[in-house]
């Protein structure tokens, strides 16, 4: 699930994944952060989901998938769009 917040000229952008689907750590990877596994690891919170949240500037689309442990990457169902291989977001 994705949950946007509009900030001034920017659009925080919050991926949001089930606590335990997939098992162990999860991580998104895409062109805002360099495809970099160690830049946006997901964290546990308050609702029992996980999540990792960046900032990107308005207006602006973007490739991303989810990496999990054992080299598993997965797209996001509810993404903005798909373009072959990676999800697309829209900020």
């Amino acid at each position: 699930m994705l949950e946007r917040k509009q900030l001034k000229g920017r659009t925080q952008i919050t991926f949001v994944l089930p606590q335990d689907i997939p098992e162990g750590p999860v991580s998104v990877v895409g062109d805002f952060n360099h495809w970099n596994p160690a830049a946006h690891p997901m964290e546990p919170r308050g609702d029992g989901a996980r999540a990792a949240s960046v900032t990107l500037p308005a207006h602006s689309t973007h490739s991303f998938r989810y990496l999990a442990a054992g080299d598993y990457w997965f797209d996001e169902e509810d993404a903005d769009g798909h373009d072959g291989t990676n999800s697309r977001v829209h900020a």
